[in-house]
């Protein structure tokens, strides 16, 4: 009896799966390889433009949530929380931002969670979205993770660039202080020397 009990609850979670997993993907494919799902909620992470944000540069994230079913969950009916975090970091500490989420209509889904993030140089950041179901609702409390790779943006390539120049003109600047005195004494030297001989040898032969 326990045998088939079980069985009947791998079965349920399996479906619960399933369920969740068909009303993310069915209307955007391409989102599926950002899907997770917790309990009875599943959420898709999406990053405009493509999912490739660059550093530097604003992009709107935006969560796809549903429940069991499909039905989607708008940040209305959710208590949810965005962190940002820059990989590798360590459970418990403060996250590097804390966007405040606003309600984005993107593809079929209305009024879900969004923000605006502002990555602030390339790596990997992990974004963390936490919710507990406002008053009345049912679907339970959920936290997904979602590595994000933030690749090289305009702006900080041309900062690279000018950063790079500001060291050119400095390691100039240090050789040609460095030049010793005595590298320009000699040359002046020897010159001076010469227009001095050929004064005395004009002034002796009586051409002066």
């Amino acid at each position: 009896m326990s045998h088939q009990v079980n069985h009947g609850k791998a079965i349920t979670s399996v479906s619960v799966l399933s369920c969740l997993m068909l009303g993310l993907t069915n209307f955007h494919p391409a989102l599926a390889h950002k899907v997770q799902v917790a309990a009875d909620v599943g959420a898709t992470l999406h990053i405009e433009p493509n999912d490739t944000p660059r550093a530097g540069e604003t992009t709107q994230a935006w969560f796809a949530l549903t429940r069991k079913g499909g039905k989607a969950i708008p940040l209305a009916q959710c208590n949810c929380q965005l962190a940002v975090y820059a990989e590798p970091h360590i459970p418990g500490e403060p996250a590097l931002l804390e966007p405040s989420l606003q309600p984005v209509n993107a593809e079929r889904f209305q009024g879900i969670p969004g923000a605006d993030i502002t990555f602030p140089k390339p790596g990997i950041y992990q974004l963390q979205l936490t919710g507990k179901p406002k008053s009345g609702e049912t679907f339970q409390s959920f936290k997904f993770s979602f590595n994000v790779t933030v690749a090289i943006g305009s702006s900080s390539a041309s900062k690279q660039v000018q950063s790079q120049q500001s060291i050119n003109d400095v390691v100039a600047e240090n050789k040609l202080s460095s030049f010793p005195v005595w590298a320009i004494a000699i040359p002046a030297l020897a010159v001076g020397g010469v227009l001095f001989m050929f004064l005395q040898k004009n002034k002796g032969s009586g051409k002066w």
